[in-house]
């Protein structure tokens, strides 16, 4: 369809994706619950954040200069890939929730074939994972609606009430996986304070970066260096705008993996209560509850991560002008990586040895970059040196 250019102008495909968008939030709230009321809370959500937004518009102050195009097309196309993710992600989760379901009905303890194992044994928990789960869902599919629309979107983004609702729905992610991953009152105490962190760290990153800006500006005066010229502060610009976007895409990969496995552990779950075994709780655990702890926190710890990179790119695009803190992002983003490794290597394996070997792999990984910099480099000391000794500007 995307083939025929009438289909395009006529804003046919728009309307298309809309009723998709709406039969996906009838879907969830059909298939994430068993009784009628709780699937029109669900929906009322969605209607709620619609209804948010509008008042947000309506009532607030907007911007009289507004936003230049360049920068609402990237706070759109920041704003549509948070929200994809999200909704890509507690869609699943919503339907397969944490714990799994009884396979059989059992009169003796009131469980139903297909109802979940985490609301009858764990309720408020499940309350928790679901309804925070279900928030930040709707919340992403409403703005995705939202961004179809430029009539929507363009006025909304300027009062930052898309910024609001995403970082609701953030923070909604972020309840879920505390609530969703652990059945242990301790494991969803640590998960929480991991959450705590992520707006501590961003309030570091916004304090520390203005004085940063103010160092850069004095050594810059110290060196007599000349004002940088339009094409040259365009090419840092851009050069900048790239660094986040990599950033973004790395959060998101890393956010999207990290949010499932919490939620559904390697190893699988029990699926009913024998010989000590509690149904929906992890067989990892009790099986080998060292290993499970170091993939539960190290998993944890790169799903926060990522959700601090993406708060701070957030932050980034709320500030405008203002130079990214890249300092804070790429050691967020080091953390994330590192921690995802380590998750790997003790949920994919189950001896120590085994895992051992897995993270051993990153040493010829790194030898190879390290051999390969240092021929690349080589390479071009040796052109500049045939090339004649370079001029001051060059240098600069």
């Amino acid at each position: 369809m995307l083939q025929n250019k009438k289909l395009v102008r006529l804003h046919i495909l728009e309307a298309a994706m809309i009723l998709d968008l709406f039969s996906l939030m009838g879907a969830y709230a059909a298939g994430s619950s068993r009784d009628t009321s709780t699937s029109i809370y669900i929906v009322a959500m969605a209607g709620a954040v619609l209804i948010y937004v509008v008042i947000h518009i309506i009532f607030f102050t907007l911007d009289p200069r507004g936003m230049h195009k360049d920068v609402l097309d990237k706070c759109r196309e920041v704003l549509l890939l948070l929200a994809i993710l999200a909704a890509s992600i507690t869609y699943q989760a919503g339907l397969t929730p944490p714990g799994g379901f009884w396979e059989i009905d059992d009169e003796k303890h009131g469980h139903h074939a297909g109802f979940s194992i985490l609301q009858d044994k764990y309720h408020r928990r499940y309350k928790a994972f679901f309804y925070c789960n279900a928030a930040s869902f709707m919340a992403s599919v409403a703005l995705i609606i939202l961004l179809v629309n430029p009539t929507l979107y363009k006025p909304a983004i300027e009062c930052y009430a898309l910024f609001v609702c995403m970082v609701g729905g953030m923070f909604g992610l972020m309840a879920a996986y505390a609530a969703g991953s652990s059945l242990h009152l301790k494991a969803s105490i640590v998960v929480l304070v991991l959450v705590a962190l992520v707006p501590v760290f961003g309030f570091a990153a916004y304090l520390v970066e203005p004085a940063q800006q103010v160092a850069d500006g004095a050594a810059k005066d110290d060196q007599n260096q000349p004002p940088t010229t339009g094409t040259k502060s365009n090419q840092h610009k851009d050069q900048d705008n790239d660094k986040a976007k990599y950033l973004m895409l790395l959060g998101i990969l890393a956010a999207s993996v990290t949010y499932l496995t919490g939620l559904k552990p390697p190893g699988g779950l029990w699926r009913d209560d024998n010989d000590g075994h509690s149904a929906g709780s992890p067989i990892l655990y009790d099986m080998d509850r060292r290993r499970y702890m170091v993939f539960f926190y190290s998993n944890s710890t790169s799903f926060m991560a990522s959700i601090i990179v993406i708060v701070l790119l957030l932050c980034q695009i709320l500030r405008r002008k203002r130079r990214p803190p890249h300092w804070s992002l790429h050691t967020a983003m080091v953390l994330d990586m590192l921690a995802l490794l380590v998750a790997y290597a003790a949920g994919s394996a189950r001896k120590w040895g085994t895992s051992r070997n897995v993270i051993l792999l990153l040493i010829p990984i790194v030898v190879f970059l390290w051999l390969l910099f240092c021929y690349k480099n080589r390479r071009r000391n040796t052109a500049s040196q045939k090339g004649g000794a370079p001029t001051t500007q060059n240098t600069g």
